[in-house]
């Protein structure tokens, strides 16, 4: 569980406010529109209507208190800006700010941003892998070189062992975990045997393992 300062509560905000609580964690929620915070506040550690772009305001939220800040603002920059920049100043231990282009990634960065996401390019780039893959069922980046995809078992891999398949050697995946159904199986070693209709999470260099399902696509067709 972490406790974090959610500024923002458009519909980023309210999204990644949801994931959060389902996740157990303790959320304090804070945007300047009186009806966003009434509608949401009963759902929250904590709610606040307040303009964080003045300092004192969020000087009494006792930043360093929170294990992470997020600057959740989308349709002003300036604001986004300011508000990280004072985040810093006041001692937080992570800030993580949203932005739409790379220049806005680059100033939220140079003013004290410890993260910063694209929501709608993460999305679109996740459309993008999936269009092109019949069989990228998901797709999360870690950095500019790896990935985790959940992908359909390969067909030529049905009733073989994981040994005989050896997908880190020949293939350059490291298999995580299996989902078969309803069951997650995570515990596996050189004798486990796949079987029709199971779904491989799998860990590694994002482009071979993007080339490994087109080729697989294209075999099937």
């Amino acid at each position: 569980m972490v406790s974090v300062l959610l500024i923002g509560m458009g519909k980023f905000g309210r999204t990644l406010g949801e994931k959060l609580l389902d996740m157990g964690d303790e959320v304090m929620i804070v945007d300047k529109d009186e009806d966003k915070i009434n509608a949401l506040a009963s759902k929250y550690t904590n709610a606040l209507i307040t303009n964080c772009m003045n300092e004192e305001n969020l000087a009494m939220m006792d930043i360093p208190s929170f294990d992470a800040c997020v600057v959740a603002i989308g349709d002003d920059f300036q604001s986004s800006l300011e508000i990280t920049s004072i985040l810093k100043d006041l001692g937080a231990k992570r800030v993580i700010s949203r932005a739409t282009t790379e220049i806005q990634r680059k100033f939220l960065m140079r003013v004290g941003a410890d993260e910063v996401i694209y929501p709608d390019a993460d999305i679109a780039e996740k459309l993008a892998i999936k269009m092109n893959s019949a069989h990228v069922l998901n797709y999360i980046e870690l950095d500019d070189v790896n990935s985790i995809f959940e992908i359909d078992l390969p067909s030529k891999w049905e009733n073989r062992t994981l040994l005989d398949v050896n997908p880190r050697g020949r293939f350059g995946m490291n298999i995580l975990t299996i989902k078969r159904g309803e069951q997650v199986i995570s515990q596996l070693d050189g004798n486990f045997v796949f079987q029709a209709g199971d779904q491989i999470i799998v860990f590694g260099n994002a482009d071979k393992i993007f080339a490994f399902t087109n080729k697989t696509d294209k075999k099937k067709k």
